[in-house]
């Protein structure tokens, strides 16, 4: 296998993970939007609240709900966060690897 082949392949490879990271992220946002939606309802009931746990809705606390969506917020921002660094370094080694394959000889 020539060495530009290897680089393809390696391109290749980069570029599914990054696909795969941007999946992972897009379903996070979607995840945290969900969340702050939750939250500004949270902030707009009467004080009865109702959390669903599997096939049953349990009142509860608007504290504790609130604590819980605040603590699952901050979490899908550090996955967020730790997605978007992953998603740098790939694209920056795809963009390395097309310039190398782009500039070696054919």
């Amino acid at each position: 296998m020539s060495d530009k082949e290897q680089k393809i392949q390696e391109l290749q490879f980069f570029e599914q993970n990054l696909q795969n990271i941007l999946y992972q992220k897009q379903a996070f946002e979607l995840e945290l939007s969900e969340t702050q939606s939750a939250m500004e309802e949270l902030k707009n009931s009467n004080g009865e609240v109702f959390k669903i746990v599997g096939q049953l809705m349990i009142k509860s606390s608007s504290q504790k709900i609130k604590e819980e969506l605040d603590n699952k917020e901050k979490l899908i921002l550090i996955r967020i966060k730790s997605l978007e660094k992953q998603e740098k370094e790939f694209n920056e080694k795809v963009s390395f690897l097309r310039e190398e394959i782009i500039n070696s000889k054919k």
